[in-house]
């Protein structure tokens, strides 16, 4: 099969479109023939050697994707041959075809591209456990959203709006705040013209913002913390801007607030069920028209350094996909 391999952790110029060998069956897992796969930061950092976890070389990268299941070992019953499932994992997607642990397969609704599939687990799975789990986000409650453009971040977007909160989406251009309002969000910031505490007071009447969701940390991270209401939460999901904020530990003192750490693929590892019943209600948002993954764009396999570059950049708005 054709896959994205990478032989050594380094920039993603040394990768390589390989014909490697089929994978294999193992018992617990299925075979999926990969439609489309989502490229998220993880997958830069996994490639760079930069992420928490190191895959063990070599390997191929892709952490979600979707696709037609083709194989199904005996000691798996939740997945039939022909299942159109999205799935995600730490690597494997970016090939045409990939072993999935069942677990990791999740049946998509018949309404549902495969290129939105490929947008959907990780990005709308993180945040949805970031604002319901962690954030304990409640309807009439502020969101202000950091990278709103970005794929989590519009994730992010629908999905407050969805649980009936009042939507703030932050981004670096006009142009990106505009898809941001067309996916539902109440008030914008361009933090690049915008003075971002000004605009929150402004907003807010003073009131600050409850929940904050943060891809991006560097310096907005403790900016937007000093705008947060009193016992707001904070929720630290990456680091975008490719520094890790250090927070002076009165703020959250004096707001009674929290800085609340995100880290989906472990919670979804400890506790399955929960995060089915969380992909189940997701599929619901989607056939009710609540969520749409917005894919971005589409590229081929051969044309990885492009894609990747969307997200290095921070140029992507929306979800990056890539098509084997």
């Amino acid at each position: 099969m054709k896959a994205l391999y990478c032989r050594a952790f380094g920039p993603e110029k040394d990768l390589l479109v390989e014909e490697i060998d089929d994978p294999v069956l193992a018992p617990g897992h299925v075979l999926v023939d990969v439609a489309a796969a989502g490229l998220n930061f993880p997958d830069l950092l996994c490639v760079r050697g930069d992420y928490q976890f190191k895959p063990p070389l070599p390997f191929v990268p892709g952490g979600e994707g979707a696709g037609t299941v083709t194989a199904v070992a005996d000691d798996v019953s939740t997945l039939n041959v022909g299942d159109r499932v999205c799935f995600n994992g730490l690597t494997g997607a970016f090939a045409q075809k990939a072993a999935v642990p069942a677990p990791a397969a999740v049946k998509i609704p018949d309404s549902m591209s495969f290129a939105e599939g490929a947008g959907l687990t990780v990005v709308y799975a993180t945040s949805y456990y970031a604002l319901k789990q962690r954030g304990q986000l409640k309807a009439g409650e502020t969101l202000l959203v950091l990278g709103a453009a970005g794929g989590v971040g519009l994730a992010t977007v629908e999905l407050g709006k969805a649980m009936g909160a009042k939507v703030i989406a932050a981004a670096s251009t006009d142009e990106k705040l505009e898809v941001c309002k067309a996916h539902g969000a109440d008030e914008v910031i361009n933090y690049t013209s915008d003075d971002l505490r000004a605009r929150i007071k402004e907003i807010t009447g003073g009131q600050g913002v409850n929940v904050i969701y943060d891809p991006v940390g560097g310096e907005m991270a403790e900016t937007a913390f000093r705008s947060i209401a009193w016992e707001g939460r904070h929720l630290v999901i990456g680091f975008a801007a490719g520094d890790i904020p250090k927070l002076p530990l009165n703020l959250p003192l004096l707001k009674g607030a929290s800085a609340v750490g995100v880290f989906w693929g472990a919670w979804a590892m400890r506790d399955p069920q929960a995060h089915y019943d969380n992909m189940a209600e997701l599929f619901g948002f989607f056939e009710a028209g609540q969520i749409k993954p917005h894919v971005a764009a589409e590229y081929k396999l051969e044309e990885f350094l492009a894609a990747f570059g969307e997200l290095s950049g921070r140029k992507a708005i929306g979800k990056v996909v890539l098509v084997p």
